[in-house]
C-alpha cells in the first residue's frame, strides 16, 4: 500500500499542468532526436540542460524533462534504421539487420509499429522494475567489479556466433577487425597514443558513429547505386499496420528482451548497446534456425528494440539509488540534479520523494505519450520509401555527412566515414558481416579496460578473474554461449534419428 499511495502521490505531480506540459515536450523532442543520427540522447539532454536552468524549473520538473528526452530519443533511434539502414547510435544497429531487410521486403510498416510497441511494453516493464525493485538491484549492481565487467563483456562476445550468418570464420575475421579498431587512440592507463601513426584526429579513438554510418549507411548506397539504374524507385510500400498474429508472435521475445535489457541498464557502463546485442543473440540462440532473424525478422526488431528501452529505464535505478550514472545520458542528469541542489542516493526515496515518484509516474505517462506519437507516424515514416532513388539517395548521404560532423564538428571525421563506406562495400561483396566489427568495436575499449583494472588490483593474478560467484555465473553463461549451437544441432540429430525409425 505504501507503494501504491507513493505512486498515486507521483502521479499527482507528473499530471500538475506544467510538468504534463514537459513530458509532452520531453517526448517531442527525443523522438526527433532519436531519428536524426549524430545527436543522440547524450547530446540531446546536454543541449537541453541549460532550459531546465532558464526556466528555473523545480528538481522533479527538470528530471522529467531530461527524462522524456532520454527514453524519447532511445525510442526513435530505430526509424533510421528501419528505413535508410543508418544507425544513429549503438543501440540502433543490430535493429538495422532485421529491420531494413524487413523495409526492402515492403514491411517497414510492420517494422516500425513493433518497434513502437516493444518500445512501449518494454519502457512500462521497466518502469515497474524501477518501482518495486529499484533498491534490492542496485545494491545487487553495486557489486560488479572489473573481474564480473570483464566477465560480462567475455558472454557478449561468445554470443557473436548468432550475428555470424552462414560463415563463423568470417565473422571473426569481422570481430577482430572491431577489436583492432578498440585499440587505436590514446592508452586508457597511460594515456600513450597507440596506432595513431602520427595523425592527431585518431589520438581519441574511433568514434562509433562514423564507422557505423561509414560501414552500413554509404556503403549502402554504394551497392544501391552498383545495383540499381539510376533513376530506380524503391520497392513497395506494401501494408503499414501490426497485424494481431505478428504482434502475438513477438510478445514472448519482448518480454525476454525487456527482463534482458533492463538487468543489463542497472549495470554502471554497461549501457543500451550491450543490451540490444545481447537479447538479440539470446533470441536468434532460442528461436534456431527456423525463426529467420538476420533475413528480415519482426523478432529481430522487437528484440533490440525492447531490450534497449528497458535499460534506459533499467540505468536510472543506479542513478536513483547510489548516485552513480549508468550512462553517459544518465551521468548528465546527475549533474543536473546536483546543481538543482539534489544529491541522489540510498535515501532520495525518503529525502525527495516527490522527484523520484514525480518522475516514476511521468514515465507511465511517457510511455503512453511516445505510443500514441509514434503510431500515427508509421505511415508518414514509410513513404520515404516511395521517395525517388534519385532524390533519396543524396539525402541518405546528407543525412550521413550532417550526422557525423555534428559529433565533432571536424572534417577529418567525414574523411573516415568515406573510407569505412569503401570498407564497408568490399565487406558486403565478400560476405563478411558488418555487425561483429560494431560489437568489437563496443566491447573492446570496455573489456580491455576492465582486464588491466582486474590485472591491477590483483598484481597480475589471474584467478581473480574467477575470485566471485557473479563472475563464475557469467563464465559458466559464455560456456553454455558457445556450446549451444553445437548442442541444439545434436538434439536435432537425434530428433531426425527417432522419427526416421
Amino acid at each position: 500500500m505504501d507503494i501504491l499511495q507513493a505512486l498515486l502521490n507521483g502521479f499527482g505531480v507528473a499530471l500538475a499542468p506544467v510538468n504534463l506540459l514537459l513530458v509532452l515536450l520531453g517526448c517531442l523532442v527525443g523522438t526527433l532526436i532519436g531519428v536524426l543520427p549524430g545527436i543522440g540522447p547524450i547530446s540531446g539532454v546536454a543541449l537541453l540542460v541549460p532550459l531546465t536552468f532558464a526556466l528555473k524549473l523545480p528538481p522533479e520538473s527538470a528530471l522529467i524533462l531530461l527524462a522524456g528526452i532520454y527514453y524519447g530519443a532511445m525510442y526513435g533511434g530505430s526509424t533510421t534504421s528501419i528505413l535508410l539502414n543508418i544507425p544513429g547510435e549503438t543501440s540502433s544497429v543490430v535493429t538495422a539487420i532485421d529491420g531494413h531487410k524487413l523495409a526492402k521486403q515492403g514491411k517497414a510498416g510492420p517494422a516500425l509499429a513493433m518497434a513502437a510497441w516493444g518500445s512501449f511494453i518494454a519502457g512500462t516493464l521497466s518502469v515497474l522494475g524501477l518501482m518495486t525493485l529499484g533498491p534490492l538491484l542496485a545494491q545487487w549492481a553495486i557489486r560488479f567489479g572489473p573481474a564480473e565487467y570483464f566477465a560480462l563483456m567475455v558472454f557478449g562476445f561468445s554470443t557473436l556466433s548468432a550475428l555470424a550468418g552462414k560463415n563463423l570464420f568470417k565473422a571473426l575475421a569481422a570481430t577482430g577487425f572491431g577489436l583492432m579498431l578498440a585499440t587505436v587512440g590514446q592508452d586508457p592507463q597511460s594515456g600513450i597514443a597507440r596506432y595513431t601513426f602520427g595523425v592527431m584526429q585518431l589520438e581519441d579513438g574511433m568514434d562509433f558513429l562514423v564507422v557505423a554510418i561509414g560501414l552500413f549507411a554509404v556503403s549502402e548506397v554504394l551497392v544501391f547505386l552498383e545495383e540499381k539504374a539510376p533513376g530506380a524507385v524503391q520497392a513497395q510500400v506494401g501494408r503499414i499496420y501490426l497485424s494481431l498474429r505478428d504482434f502475438l508472435s513477438s510478445l514472448g521475445t519482448i518480454l525476454r528482451s525487456s527482463v534482458i535489457g533492463f538487468l543489463i541498464g542497472i549495470l554502471p557502463g554497461a549501457g543500451a548497446s550491450i543490451a540490444s546485442f545481447v537479447a538479440y543473440t539470446t533470441e536468434k540462440r532460442l528461436l534456431g534456425p527456423k525463426a529467420r532473424l538476420g533475413e528480415g525478422d519482426l523478432r529481430g526488431v522487437a528484440a533490440p528494440e525492447s531490450a534497449n528501452n528497458a535499460a534506459a529505464g533499467g540505468a536510472l535505478i543506479p542513478l536513483l539509488t547510489l548516485g552513480l550514472p549508468g550512462s553517459g545520458t544518465t551521468a548528465i542528469m546527475l549533474g543536473a540534479l546536483m546543481s538543482l541542489g539534489v544529491t541522489p542516493g540510498p535515501q532520495m526515496f525518503q529525502t525527495h520523494p516527490q522527484v523520484v515518484w514525480g518522475l516514476i509516474a511521468s514515465m507511465y505517462v511517457g510511455n503512453a505519450v511516445l505510443l500514441l506519437l509514434n503510431l500515427p507516424l508509421v505511415g508518414l515514416f514509410v513513404r520515404l520509401l516511395s521517395v525517388p532513388a534519385w532524390f533519396l539517395i543524396p539525402a541518405v548521404l546528407a543525412i550521413s555527412l550532417i550526422g557525423v560532423y555534428a559529433v565533432n564538428n571536424n572534417p577529418f571525421d567525414l574523411l573516415l566515414m568515406a573510407v569505412f563506406g569503401l570498407v564497408g562495400y568490399l565487406m558486403r561483396k565478400l560476405d563478411f558481416p558488418l555487425a561483429p566489427v560494431l560489437l568489437g568495436l563496443v566491447l573492446g575499449y570496455l573489456m580491455e579496460i576492465n582486464l588491466r583494472r582486474a590485472m591491477t588490483i590483483s598484481n597480475g593474478d589471474i584467478g581473480y578473474l574467477f575470485s566471485s560467484p557473479i563472475a563464475i555465473a557469467l563464465w559458466l553463461l559464455a560456456g553454455l554461449s558457445l556450446l549451444s549451437p553445437l548442442i541444439i544441432a545434436r538434439i536435432g540429430k537425434r530428433g531426425l534419428g527417432n522419427e526416421e525409425v
